[in-house]
């Protein structure tokens, strides 16, 4: 007896729908539920394109290994599955824990013994023959720390007495630093911190009465400086470089030997490049020893001279996609930890991206902040996978949508 043609197309789809759709969607939803493809692209396009223009930056160079940075890059992919697989939404419990590894993580360095000094800051350590910058790790630490904080108020922290706690905290990281000293990983602290509070609620007349006294501070320390240093005979407030590059941000010509000599070269570079670049393995800036620690603080000069324009807005549009994507999974996330988790990764990024570039071009100061990902170190380009871990990680478990 024939099936009616209804009854019939009713059964085929059911058929479909319980041996070839359902279970194929669950296993795509299963996976993409875990996998933000988007944000793993854009890290490997990244990362690849670090890695060529990190090639050719130590090309015959006796003190960079290009080794060293694809080692940064296989132990990054180890703690960023590790980051991944961890559930964000415990670490909001171990404030105080995360807190006492940051701090023996910033003063590490000062350690006798381990502790390693290179062009007068104390920013590195020397355990088994291995050569680390605590900084760099204490940076996700100091995420996890200030989201934690900041989520108790519940996007609204309205309580001056909190607020002036947090903003101690990390005041006391900054002290902290400062002491090595690094005044670049200070300042990339600092931009983590406003970023959380920016995102958690704090109220704007706070945050502008916070930028006014920053920028007292800023002037302060300078007019002090000649002061403290007549009176104690030694740099005790800014370092004689330090404060050639606050002036040399004004007038390049304050220091022409120095800061002010970088800076011209950097934009030598960056304008030799042209429309397409001389071409891979062709800058001559780096290669002939003009261009100072071009494989780390002026390795976009390299891209620029080499790659020219076109290479720099390719490097800018994975720049945008990695932030865009990212916000993304901050506008999906679990709760406000996960979404202050993310902004403070965010925050990070795009300071360090602005300073850098923008201290080529003259910008803004010449400070030590390197390009994310693009830079030579394997520190630091551990922390950047490790950064990448914990926003899989607040994609992998916000809320799911049920297959339909």
């Amino acid at each position: 007896m024939a099936v009616p043609p209804k009854i019939e197309s009713h059964y085929q789809v059911q058929v479909q729908r319980d041996f070839g759709v359902t279970p194929f969607r669950k296993l795509i939803n299963r996976i993409t539920g875990v996998v933000n493809f988007p944000l793993l692209i854009a890290l490997g396009a990244l990362t690849a394109y670090g890695l060529m223009i990190v090639y050719s930056a130590t090309l015959g160079s006796e003190l960079f290994s290009f080794s060293r940075q694809l080692t940064g890059v296989v132990l990054g992919s180890i703690f960023l599955a590790i980051f991944w697989r961890v559930d964000y939404r415990r670490l909001a419990d171990l404030v105080i824990p995360l807190l006492v590894i940051d701090f023996i993580l910033i003063l590490s360095p000062l350690i006798p013994f381990i502790g390693v000094s290179i062009n007068g800051a104390h920013s590195w350590v020397n355990i088994l023959g291995l050569q680390l910058q605590p900084a760099e790790p204490a940076k996700v630490l100091t995420i996890v720390v200030m989201a934690a904080l900041v989520v108790k108020f519940r996007g609204k922290l309205n309580d001056g007495r909190e607020y002036l706690k947090c903003i101690g905290l990390l005041i006391a990281l900054l002290i902290a630093i400062m002491l090595q000293p690094d005044l670049g990983t200070g300042l990339v602290f600092l931009a983590i911190g406003m970023t959380v509070f920016i995102t958690g609620g704090v109220r704007w007349q706070w945050l502008a009465i916070t930028f006014g006294v920053m920028a007292l501070g800023v002037f302060l320390l300078i007019y002090m400086d000649n002061w403290v240093d007549g009176l104690f005979g030694q740099d005790m407030l800014l370092k004689d470089y330090q404060k050639n590059r606050l002036l040399v941000f004004i007038d390049e010509d304050i220091d022409p030997d120095g800061a002010g000599y970088n800076l011209r070269q950097a934009k030598i570079a960056i304008g030799s490049g042209g429309l397409f670049g001389k071409g891979l393995f062709q800058s001559t800036q780096s290669s002939l020893g003009f261009l100072p620690e071009a494989p780390t603080d002026f390795i976009f000069c390299v891209l620029a001279e080499e790659l020219g324009f076109v290479g720099c807005i390719l490097l800018l549009g994975l720049y945008a996609a990695l932030i865009a994507i990212s916000f993304w999974v901050a506008l999906r996330a679990e709760d406000p930890f996960g979404t202050l988790l993310v902004m403070g990764c965010v925050g990070m990024w795009v300071f360090q991206i602005l300073e850098n570039i923008g201290m080529t071009c003259g910008l803004m100061p010449i400070t030590g902040i390197p390009l994310p990902f693009v830079s030579y170190g394997s520190s630091f380009m551990l922390t950047n996978f490790m950064v990448v871990g914990l926003i899989l990680s607040v994609w992998a478990h916000r809320p799911k949508r049920k297959a339909r």
